[in-house]
């Protein structure tokens, strides 16, 4: 219990550095956040001169924060409305809310990811487990190396060569939007398989790149659990090759991938905003880019928050969960995930 505490502790206070730092951000870059918007704000007013009562009035509701009040009574407003999960409004969109934004985009950057993690475990997993099997065999040697080699590629680079010769030269998928255009988002299968085909490149970008350690760590531990006791005894009392593989190997070999499964998907999180610019997916990373372009500071802040916020829950799930999971693991300090 007073490790779980610590943990939640260590989690919490993470949650508030970045959201200091976000606000440092907006406070001390050059230039200024408030001037920024200011200029911004007077240059949507196409030629008519803002006052500057009403111009201060409207960044500070913009950024929820007063750019003329004291630097505590600033930042008490700004966690104030991070605390009720007010991110402003963006210039970038026409003064639309940053949360009805991330709203709209949040579930596309989480179904890419859930698509992603699970081909790329369900690959990694299955193929560990058959390496292991067979080891030392030219099917273990053959995909130890290819799987060491595809580890190597920057997921980004594989995007560039799936958009390449999968998106242009053979055009088999689309490389950029989330479903076709025409087709009016519903619960129907013109919708759903759309959003698929169009997912698929990014989601393989990530596959590709990532199945390869999981693999090799999952080879490692089945080849560890296969010299257990346990493994030895099963297998005298006649247990089927099929029942020995999934509750006896499988089941203990897959336990330490559990924190590896958390990590991957924070990292997805980040790595996210990379792809859905390359592959102009309209997620939550794409926005980012979006703030950052436009010079857009709550759109830029907003995203940034709830993408560090996401990656610090994922880890912390992970820290929580694993000794309920392992009950080996009788303290976290052995599993934690950061």
């Amino acid at each position: 219990m007073n490790w779980f505490i610590k943990r939640t502790g260590q989690a919490i206070f993470t949650l508030w550095a970045v959201a200091t730092l976000s606000f440092g951000l907006i406070r001390l870059m050059p230039g200024g956040a408030a001037d920024i918007m200011a200029s911004r704000l007077q240059q949507q007013a196409q030629g008519s001169n803002i006052p500057r009562e009403q111009l201060r009035e409207m960044v500070a509701s913009q950024l929820n924060v007063d750019p003329d009040a004291p630097i505590h009574e600033a930042y008490y407003q700004y966690m104030s409305a991070l605390v009720q999960g007010d991110f402003g409004n963006s210039i970038r969109y026409g003064g639309q809310e940053v949360n009805a934004i991330i709203a709209d985009t949040l579930p596309w950057t989480l179904f890419l990811m859930s698509l992603s993690t699970l081909g790329m475990f369900a690959i990694a997993l299955s193929l560990g487990a058959i390496m292991a099997y067979k080891e030392g065999s030219t099917f273990d040697l053959a995909n130890t190396g290819v799987g060491i080699l595809l580890s190597s590629i920057p997921y980004y680079v594989a995007a560039v060569v799936f958009i390449a010769f999968l998106g242009y030269r053979t055009p088999l998928f689309p490389v950029r939007g989330r479903y076709p255009s025409g087709v009016d988002p519903g619960f129907t299968i013109e919708f759903i398989g759309g959003a698929f085909h169009h997912a698929m490149l990014p989601a393989l970008s990530f596959i590709v790149t990532g199945y390869g350690l999981l693999a090799l760590t999952m080879r490692g531990n089945s080849i560890q659990v296969l010299g257990e006791d346990y493994v030895r005894v099963a297998r005298l009392r006649g247990l089927p090759d099929r029942r020995i593989a999934l509750r006896y190997v499988g089941r203990n070999a897959v336990l330490p991938l559990y924190t590896s499964l958390l990590i991957s998907i924070g990292f997805m999180f980040g790595g996210s905003i990379i792809l859905e610019i390359l592959f102009q997916y309209r997620g939550i990373g794409f926005e980012m880019e979006q703030g950052i372009i436009y010079r857009d500071m709550p759109l830029m802040m907003g995203t940034f928050l709830v993408i560090t916020f996401g990656v610090v829950i994922a880890l912390w799930i992970g820290d929580a969960t694993y000794g309920k999971l392992d009950p080996r693991i009788k303290s976290g300090d052995d599993s934690e995930a950061y």
